[in-house]
């Protein structure tokens, strides 16, 4: 099965198909999935969204990011449903928002089970990102 990259305005997407990603990919355990509100808001303030649907135009990946595409670029969430972890589309969806500010770098905070997969893909530790939570 293949699949498709594209850049999209998060306000556009359907907030039941995003959620049925985060999901799916195991990452709603650690967001607000049943806050409908809070994770519209999440994605339609979000202004860098890359997803990845299927051939047959299902959402099955996005990579939700807030951007200055200068200098950093804070990648917020990366899910892909488990049908298709391991297959590339993480991959992609990383390569695509990267394309979008190519100059600045990426910084993320990984899910505990994905701890090994950033330095496969040629992200660094950092032992110096602190927390403040409301």
């Amino acid at each position: 099965m293949s699949w498709t990259i594209d850049r999209t305005p998060g306000e556009s997407l359907d907030l039941d198909q995003v959620l049925a990603v985060y999901r799916e990919s195991g990452l709603g355990e650690r967001r607000p999935v049943e806050d409908r509100q809070r994770m519209a808001d999440m994605v339609r303030h979000a202004n860098l969204v890359v997803v990845a649907r299927d051939d047959d135009g299902r959402l099955i990946g996005i990579a939700r990011s807030v951007s200055d595409f200068s200098y950093v670029t804070y990648l917020s969430d990366i899910a892909v449903v488990r049908e298709h972890q391991g297959t590339g589309v993480g991959r992609a969806l990383i390569d695509a928002t990267r394309k979008e500010a190519p100059t600045a770098k990426i910084v993320l905070l990984s899910a505990p089970a994905a701890t090994e997969y950033y330095p496969h893909i040629g992200f660094t530790a950092h032992n110096s990102a602190w927390v403040l939570n409301p």
